[in-house]
């Protein structure tokens, strides 16, 4: 499948979306062991676990593939991507 380096932006900034809302829920809820959650903030939490490790997988497989397509190696990759959604001031050039 070929991806652009916009699309593979795209995914990191949905993946990392999702890993903050991890944190949100984390902090709002406290440790488990320490107060119980309820089933609803279980499963609202797995949900969301669930959803932050899709994503993430869904980047990396892309990426993988994109340098791949590119000829370029795929940590370049992952760090040009990583840097464009950080610091998109600073432009990154695409490959």
């Amino acid at each position: 499948m070929a991806h652009t380096f916009e699309e593979l932006i795209e995914k990191q900034r949905a993946a990392d979306a999702a890993h903050t809302r991890v944190e949100e829920l984390r902090d709002q809820y406290g440790p488990p062991a320490q107060q119980p959650w309820t089933g609803h903030q279980t499963e609202v939490y797995e949900t969301a676990w669930r959803a932050w490790r899709d994503l993430a997988r869904d980047v990396q497989q892309s990426v993988t593939e994109y340098a791949r397509e590119q000829g370029t190696a795929r940590n370049q990759v992952e760090d040009d991507v990583k840097q464009a959604v950080r610091h998109p001031e600073e432009g990154v050039a695409e490959q």
